[in-house]
């Protein structure tokens, strides 16, 4: 007989997720007041009444719109990018067996303990030599594929995918790419689902490196980013700019809702062995 999680375990959960909810709370309640009544100590803790004439003016001083679609663009490139990739590297990694196989998984694992800040002026210059600097394109390379991607998909297919199952569709005359497309894809899928919400999570909230790429394309950094100095020599109307975050965090919200089946569904089958 399995005992039930006590109170603690569920004290945790509900810490962990008022904490989780935290940000997107204090954006909607900022966001719908005024400058001076944002400004004010303390702060307001209840939302008011204002949060609709705020993304009002979001509109009126930012192209919103078109940052917006810029960011669904770069994020779901991204996104699809490594998962595709980050799915042929993993199966490689987790079921063929070739020379060196184990180094190069070992270097793909310890670039993962360079930060990201490291990259940012040598990715400069490197846009800037080919001329992509003020593009969509110099935003969605650098995180085409991910070698957090490849070490997920790794580790998921090594048990997901049985090496009988490989082999009865290599003896059934497959090539190895049909092999993985028609082996592999259908047992990886729900890994591939929360890398695809990972990834595009990562590339949606990601605020410095557009920033130091870009200058006149907007992506929503780019557009939050000109809402804070619009107060360029006076307070900083935090109301206005919190109001763009929380509109913001709208697609991310209908993502999670549209995918969270198939995100916990996956979440529990990788939890769940034998």
């Amino acid at each position: 007989m399995t005992r039930r999680p006590g109170f603690l375990v569920y004290g945790l959960l509900a810490a962990f997720v008022l904490g989780s909810a935290l940000p997107l709370y204090w954006s909607f309640v900022i966001g719908s007041h005024t400058r001076g009544e944002a400004n004010t100590f303390p702060p307001p803790l209840l939302p008011g009444g204002h949060f609709l004439q705020n993304a009002a003016r979001v509109l009126d001083t930012v192209d919103f719109w078109q940052a917006l679609l810029n960011s669904l663009l770069v994020s779901t490139a991204c996104a699809v990018s490594v998962v595709f990739f980050a799915t042929l590297a993993g199966f490689a990694f987790a079921k063929l067996r070739f020379r060196g196989s184990n180094v190069l998984m070992g270097f793909v694992v310890l670039t993962m303990a360079v930060p990201t800040q490291l990259a940012m002026v040598p990715l400069f210059i490197l846009m800037r030599d080919y001329g992509l600097l003020d593009t969509l394109t110099a935003v969605a390379l650098p995180t085409l594929v991910t070698a957090f991607g490849v070490f997920f998909m790794r580790q998921y297919l090594l048990d997901a995918v049985p090496d009988e199952l490989i082999e009865a569709a290599r003896m059934d005359g497959c090539s190895m790419l049909r092999t993985f497309w028609t082996v592999a894809v259908p047992a990886a899928r729900p890994a591939m689902a929360i890398l695809f919400l990972f990834t595009f999570m990562q590339v949606w909230t990601d605020y410095m490196w557009p920033l130091v790429a870009l200058q006149s394309t907007e992506t929503l950094q780019i557009a939050l980013d000109r809402l804070a100095l619009t107060g360029q020599g006076q307070t900083t109307d935090y109301g206005l700019v919190l109001a763009g975050a929380a509109m913001s965090t709208i697609p991310l919200l209908i993502l999670f809702v549209v995918a969270g089946r198939q995100l916990v569904a996956g979440i529990m089958q990788g939890a769940v062995k034998g």
